[in-house]
């Protein structure tokens, strides 16, 4: 395979790939062995990460995320506008690491998803139950689908039950992943549902208030909280919190940063930093995973920049072996 940092036309112009082009070459397998790379690169030092940072206009917003590693052969970063008007436009510009010529423009919205839900399965891989076969989905948007197809990768799901407001909207989901993951996802019409007696929960949802309560979660439970990114925003409860035996993250740096799921049992004592593992040092080994069948487990997704960039370095590898992209001239 070319590797990520060759040039698609011997150095001569900059690839773009568009949000097809980035669905034509990207999978979950890709994506999944890409995130769990970056993270463990991470964790032993080996690669850079750089938290969110965010400026904003009164109409608004601009978030800026970036990260690399050596060994990749790439740096880069992630740039996206969010706005009421417009909603959100993502774009990841990718560097090589030793030259630093800009190798790619790729639009990643698309990937941005993939990338969520591989993070959440490689989480799902090292910390739920082997034997997890049941999940409860709160949302049915396009961050909800992701990480119901990476789930379905790493475990062996008999049923998936997403509860979200909108009826119709649960309905749609539930028809389109049954076919896409192949197994039965059923639509539930109270959110309890989508919790209880479930092996592994995920909550995908934009609510500015929690969703998940912990009292409906049973043991030996892992969830998967990916919704908020956001100190005013949370969608698990403080019960939820101080009911977890590992409470797990991508980033301490910027979870400290953004991390509203944690505010209330931080406040309050239940949560303290020490006790709150990175994703990349379980996965290395530094600090274990799970210790009993019955302990509830949590990973808090917040979305980081390594993850991006390495699954981009995959993508544009495969689009410069398949001649996928346009070449702009530079």
């Amino acid at each position: 395979m070319t590797s990520p940092s060759s040039p698609a036309n011997g150095g001569k112009g900059v690839l773009l790939l568009t949000e097809d082009d980035v669905r034509r070459l990207l999978t979950m397998d890709m994506a999944l062995e890409a995130v769990e790379l970056g993270l463990r690169k991470l964790a032993l030092d080996e690669a850079t990460n750089a938290p969110r940072e965010r400026v904003q206009t009164d109409h608004a917003m601009l978030h800026i995320m970036s990260a690399g590693a050596k060994s990749l052969g790439v740096m880069g970063a992630k740039v996206y506008s969010t706005s009421r008007k417009t909603g959100a436009r993502f774009l990841l510009p990718l560097f090589d690491g030793k030259t630093g010529a800009l190798l790619c423009l790729m639009q990643a919205d698309y990937l941005g998803q993939m990338r969520t839900g591989a993070a959440s399965g490689v989480a799902t891989q090292l910390i739920a139950r082997p034997d997890a076969a049941e999940v409860g989905v709160f949302g049915s948007g396009k961050q909800a689908r992701t990480q119901v197809q990476a789930i379905c990768r790493v475990r062996r799901i008999n049923q998936v039950q997403v509860y979200s407001p909108n009826e119709a909207r649960r309905r749609l989901f539930a028809t389109e992943m049954s076919t896409l993951c192949q197994t039965e996802v059923v639509p539930v019409s109270r959110p309890e549902m989508a919790a209880e007696k479930k092996d592994i929960i995920v909550t995908a949802t934009t609510s500015r208030e929690p969703v998940l309560k912990g009292h409906w979660i049973a043991e030996g439970t892992h969830i998967n909280a990916i919704g908020s990114n956001f100190l005013t925003k949370a969608e698990i409860d403080t019960a939820t919190v101080r009911r977890c035996a590992v409470v797990a993250v991508d980033s301490k740096d910027q979870a400290r940063l953004e991390a509203g799921d944690f505010q209330q049992a931080l406040e309050d004592g239940s949560l303290h930093w020490a006790n709150v593992r990175e994703l990349g040092q379980i996965l290395v080994g530094r600090y274990p995973g799970r210790k009993q069948p019955q302990d509830v487990t949590l990973f808090k997704s917040l979305g980081i920049a390594i993850e991006d960039i390495a699954v981009a370095a995959r993508v544009y590898a495969r689009a410069v072996d398949e001649r996928v992209g346009k070449l702009l001239e530079w």
